[in-house]
């Protein structure tokens, strides 16, 4: 007999199914930040459920910040607002091209320091874990999930090795904001072009050697410089898609 101990899988309720098209219908842009919903009885004809599992699916999505319910107007899906970014990941899809910009800018004052930081304090398991997600972000060329997964776990492991564990926290909400917020964008672009994966991989491999070598400045100027890619990345791929001039929602 196997000693494995299995997960119980529970049926998902009715609302839940509701609540989770809903929240797939606003990261796939079909409703945006502002859109009113359709009422309890036009949702309910629309998906064939209770109107009951409807209330119950918008008050699940109003726990987690994705709508808000207007008294005496409808229901509507949320802006994004930094003062709350404590939301749930989830909502980062909520987040528009000047969001992404501020958040670029939050994350190299970060990570400069961080990386800074990790060249002076890394342990040798922070180099084994930075060298892990590097051998990680090698073998998934073509495969943008695990791509994004290694890209995540280098920056964690870089910040953990700061030595800080505020600044290791700070990163990790921060990042992971910045990869649900960028997804789309890197499965249309980054990872469609060789190139552009090779190039990546270099400038962490770049940020890893200074880090290991022990070198504050050379670590601090890497990974500027490979944020600072990434932000003239962005801005090609709205140029050419026509979305520069517009606050549209990633």
């Amino acid at each position: 007999m196997s000693n494995i101990n299995y997960k119980k899988i529970k049926p998902k309720k009715i609302y839940e199914e509701v609540a989770e098209a809903i929240h797939e219908m606003i990261r796939q842009g079909q409703l945006k930040p502002g859109d009113r919903l359709d009422s309890v009885q036009q949702l309910s004809e629309n998906f064939q459920v209770g109107r009951s599992a409807i209330r119950e699916a918008l008050s699940a999505l109003r726990a987690i910040g994705l709508v808000e319910m207007r008294q005496g107007e409808g229901t509507y899906v949320k802006e994004f607002e930094a003062a709350q970014i404590n939301f749930p990941l989830s909502t980062a899809i909520l987040m528009n091209k000047k969001d992404v910009a501020h958040l670029l800018g939050v994350r190299k004052i970060l990570e400069a320091g961080a990386a800074a930081a990790a060249a002076v304090q890394r342990t040798n398991e922070d180099l084994a874990a930075l060298s892990h997600a590097l051998d990680e972000m090698k073998q998934a060329h073509g495969n943008e999930e695990l791509g994004e997964k290694a890209d995540l776990e280098f920056h964690l492991a870089l910040a953990a090795a700061s030595q800080n564990p505020l600044l290791a926290s700070l990163m990790s909400h921060v990042s992971g904001l910045m990869v649900e917020t960028m997804k789309e964008t890197r499965r249309l672009w980054l990872f469609s072009r060789q190139t552009t994966t090779e190039l990546l991989y270099n400038e962490h491999l770049a940020i890893f050697e200074a880090v290991k070598n022990q070198e504050e400045e050379a670590a601090r100027s890497t990974i500027l410089a490979h944020l600072n890619n990434v932000e003239t990345i962005l801005s090609k791929y709205w140029q050419e898609t026509g979305t520069m001039e517009r606050d549209d929602v990633i």
